[in-house]
């Protein structure tokens, strides 16, 4: 009897079904996810200052700002205001041209990747304006725009919206067409499928596309603040540069990639709510 249960067991291990009593395997996507990364953050922000603090001090440019001179410019910043009003006016426009450019972005890229006849209508301007910096249809801008904050979240709006509607559109062409003929077999029309199939099988494509996006805004703010733009990081620094203080360009450029980060890691938690069932490393 005992050889007998011996031999099921060994029979169902070999199927690849777990034997009774034994343990569930992790995947190996899910030990990926838990590993913390926190000490690895650490190290290299210790490294990364302490190299450019060599770097300060062994350099020939007395302009070149050491970390206690960057520190200073931020406390003299944050005590009279001035940084948080240029960190808030910068943090608004990225956030409503970002938000306009991947709401327009995704339902473009849907129709795109569903349908032949809004791929030719639209595939050919998407790729003709994406070989086009943003930056260089500012003179345009102005011209149409004029100065003010249209001018400027429609520059941001145009940069976040090429950089995501293509990963939409691949992620919809992208989809396995073996779940397409399945559900239609199983009688699904065109609208559940594009819910239950298409659209949760290019999440993954959506938010890539997304986080770039935020990258493209974010890099295209400080241009975008040279538009005689009273208050925003862009101006501080372009004002900055004029009187060659560099401390204070420094902690305009840590504003914008902390604060691009932080929004980053928000995107990337949402991802991993709404992706859930997704095996990673």
């Amino acid at each position: 009897m005992t050889d007998i249960k011996a031999q099921m067991e060994a029979v169902s291990i070999s199927d690849g079904s777990r034997a009774p009593g034994a343990a569930r395997p992790k995947s190996q996507g899910k030990r990926g996810r838990d590993k913390p990364l926190t000490w690895l953050y650490v190290t290299t922000l210790v490294l990364g200052i302490a190299i450019w603090w060599l770097g300060a001090l062994l350099g020939n440019n007395v302009l070149a700002p050491t970390p206690p001179q960057v520190v200073e410019s931020f406390i003299e910043g944050f005590s009279d205001g001035s940084l948080l009003m240029n960190t808030w006016a910068s943090v608004q426009r990225v956030l409503i041209g970002f938000v306009l450019g991947v709401a327009v972005a995704i339902p473009a890229g849907f129709l795109m990747g569903w349908y032949r006849w809004a791929r030719g209508l639209l595939e050919p301007w998407v790729q003709f304006f994406r070989t086009v910096p943003p930056l260089a249809l500012i003179p345009l801008v102005i011209v149409f725009l004029g100065i003010g904050e249209p001018a400027k979240i429609f520059v941001i709006f145009l940069a976040a919206f090429l950089s995501s509607v293509l990963a939409t559109f691949q992620g919809v062409r992208n989809v396995d067409v073996t779940l397409i003929n399945a559900a239609r077999v199983l009688g699904a029309g065109d609208g559940t499928i594009f819910v239950k199939v298409v659209i949760p099988a290019s999440l993954p494509f959506i938010f890539v596309g997304t986080r770039v996006a935020l990258g493209a805004a974010w890099a295209t703010v400080v241009a975008s603040e040279l538009i005689a733009a009273a208050f925003g990081l862009g101006r501080m620094m372009q004002s900055a540069s004029q009187f060659l203080d560099t401390p204070r360009i420094v902690v305009g450029i840590i504003m914008i990639g902390l604060l691009g980060f932080v929004m980053d890691r928000l995107l990337l938690l949402l991802e991993r709510k709404l992706t859930g069932w997704q095996e990673t490393r």
